[in-house]
């Protein structure tokens, strides 16, 4: 189930801002080279986690595992896309998801998956 959120309601922070601004400042350049999406991925669990490289894409949509990342140096932005990765998200039953810039939208979204642990419990007599 989706939920859609702005950063669980709370504001970026300085760090957070300045980077979306730099990212937001290449749109330009990446859309001169036929780029229509970059994402970074984050991926973790039990206390580790890992972050991949940024990748660009020039599909109508973003789906990064039905298109192939297109070559583009994009490892100037790779620090800014970092900024934006949820914090903790590799904690406990840890989490994963994308960060990703939609070039001519302008917009950056983050989208975080939570996995959960669950039981069931049966009591009967016999």
């Amino acid at each position: 189930m989706e939920q859609p959120q702005q950063n669980h309601g709370e504001p970026i922070d300085e760090h957070q801002a300045a980077a979306k601004a730099a990212i937001l400042d290449e749109c330009d350049n990446l859309l001169a080279a036929g780029i229509t999406f970059v994402a970074v991925h984050f991926d973790g669990y039990g206390d580790d986690g890992t972050t991949e490289e940024a990748k660009c894409y020039a599909g109508e949509c973003f789906a990064s595992d039905e298109h192939e990342p297109v070559k583009y140096d994009a490892s100037r932005l790779q620090e800014h896309f970092e900024a934006l990765v949820p914090f903790g998200y590799e904690n406990d039953c840890g989490g994963f998801g994308d960060v990703v810039l939609d070039v001519s939208a302008r917009k950056l979204t983050v989208e975080r998956n939570d996995p959960f642990e669950d039981y069931t419990t049966t009591t009967y007599e016999v």
